[in-house]
């Protein structure tokens, strides 16, 4: 189904055998697709992206599977409206030739940030192929910005998938730790002396580098590791 399809299904009526509901619709006001989206970044906030379901939603919204069916194809064209809704309240610069660097790092961490605000979310950035104007809207200021910097074309396009990669794997792990660490109790995980201690009792003779190094292979407050790896990429590019 191509984009233009996937958005005229939103105003079909809905699919009663897509997901049927035994329980009676109780909802009596209709449903909008700003609502839907609304309602989903909610569940997301509160209960992480696992937890978002099209049953899960209805519930959310009072109402039956079906009848989301009418505002949303299924669950992948949700994933493509949350993730032009983050989008959407991203500000981009203007591009300067003299400030680049700094424009593309703060765009990254402008989506970082949106990401970290509903845990989980950055999956459904995934495997994407974006048609949302919102999404397209921040992927031609960073190609823009990236280009006003003297980026060769094919370098920036492929810079830019580069870094969302990261941005959202970066993200996803971040979720998946701090779901591990509340459920499984493996506190470890996070607590950085912890693990400089499991690191040096290795065996030097089998890890002689690990022990060795381990300080620095364990470094790192808060955004770091994020701001070294988004900075080296970027001088990647001015180094080409």
């Amino acid at each position: 189904m191509n984009p233009r399809e996937r958005r005229a299904a939103r105003h079909q009526p809905p699919n009663p055998d897509a997901e049927a509901d035994p329980r009676p619709r109780r909802r009596t006001a209709p449903i909008t697709v700003e609502q839907v989206i609304d309602t989903a970044l909610g569940v997301i906030a509160t209960e992480g992206y696992e937890a978002l379901t099209m049953r899960r939603l209805a519930g959310a919204l009072d109402t039956g599977p079906a009848s989301l069916y009418a505002h949303v194809v299924n669950k992948a064209d949700l994933d493509e409206l949350l993730i032009g809704r983050l989008c959407a309240e991203l500000v981009l610069p203007e591009p300067d030739p003299a400030a680049w660097r700094e424009q593309i790092r703060g765009v990254c961490t402008r989506i970082r940030d949106q990401y970290l605000r509903y845990p989980g979310i950055s999956r459904a950035a995934l495997a994407m192929a974006p048609t949302d104007l919102e999404t397209l809207r921040v992927s031609e200021g960073m190609l823009a910005i990236l280009l006003t910097g003297g980026v060769a074309p094919q370098a920036a396009a492929w810079a830019i998938d580069a870094l969302l990669l990261y941005v959202a794997g970066y993200c996803l792990e971040a979720s998946i730790v701090r779901r591990r660490s509340a459920q499984d109790g493996a506190v470890w995980v996070v607590d950085r002396d912890e693990l400089l201690r499991r690191f040096t009792a290795l065996p030097a003779e089998t890890f002689p580098h690990t022990t060795r190094h381990a300080a620095e292979l364990t470094a790192g407050e808060g955004h770091d590791r994020f701001d070294f790896t988004v900075a080296l990429m970027i001088d990647g590019l001015a180094d080409r």
